[in-house]
């Protein structure tokens, strides 16, 4: 594990794999999650790419700094981490607000980005009445008073019966996620809405749904695919976390289009 301080001293942890002269690719996790969510994927695509995974603000071992954060704040985190990584353009693939974060890039630099993956996600998700009930929540109960309920929205009742470990892994992370780092992110997904920027990116968008995913339902991906121009749209049989409940397709699919 290595660490990056960005312009506002945040520390952000992050690993860099794969070699050297490989395509660069970066790695943007969940809400909720860490650089960890991406695991399966790392393990194939570092064959061939060079991959940096890190822990958005807030999350795992990156710092966690008290009040809210901004999709613009992840965003220039991606990019003071590609500075400091050398990377002048990389494809990056995010899920969730990690979908959105890319999104942003996809958006607001698009000289730094080849191809985007966006799974599980949308140009705006939620409301603010929703995001200020969670962050409540999260302020009087902490993330336990979340997180059984958050794996029945990220995982469909067939996988956490078929694969408990894998889903005990994900409600860990998610237990041990900063109370500050989670309720600072509900405010950049309370606030973050690029509804009106899509038609703007020009990067090779696929689009990833999971047929069963009540936070970014199929039809937000849809609507993404649709407005991206040029956008492929790839629905799987999952819940919200489909890069795990389907690791081998997404995978698959992932190594296709960015190889393409």
């Amino acid at each position: 594990m290595s660490t990056h301080r960005t312009d506002d001293g945040c520390r952000l942890a992050y690993e860099l794999t794969g070699p050297a002269a490989g395509p660069s690719l970066v790695l943007s996790n969940s809400l909720g999650t860490d650089r960890g969510l991406w695991d399966d994927q790392v393990n194939v695509l570092s064959r061939t790419f060079r991959v940096l995974a890190y822990d958005t603000r807030g999350h795992g071992e990156s710092d966690a700094p008290d009040g809210d954060y901004t999709i613009d704040r992840l965003g220039r985190d991606v990019l003071s981490l590609m500075d400091h990584t050398a990377m002048t353009r990389s494809h990056v693939a995010g899920i969730s607000i990690g979908g959105l974060t890319a999104l942003w890039l996809g958006v607001h630099a698009p000289d730094r980005v080849d191809r985007l993956v966006l799974a599980n996600t949308a140009a705006h998700i939620g409301s603010v009445a929703m995001w200020e009930e969670r962050r409540r929540q999260v302020e009087e109960g902490g993330l336990a008073a979340l997180a059984e309920a958050t794996m029945q929205r990220w995982f469909t009742p067939a996988f956490r019966k078929a694969r408990p470990a894998s889903v005990s892994r994900i409600f860990a992370t998610f237990l041990a996620t900063p109370v500050p780092g989670y309720l600072g992110c509900c405010a950049a997904l309370r606030d973050a809405d690029l509804r009106t920027d899509t038609a703007n990116v020009r990067a090779p968008a696929l689009i990833v749904t999971g047929t069963h995913d009540p936070a970014t339902p199929p039809a937000e991906g849809a609507w993404l695919a649709a407005t991206i121009p040029g956008a492929t749209l790839l629905e799987l049989d999952a819940a919200h976390i489909s890069n795990i409940e389907r690791a081998d397709v997404f995978t698959n699919a992932m190594l296709r289009f960015l190889s393409a």
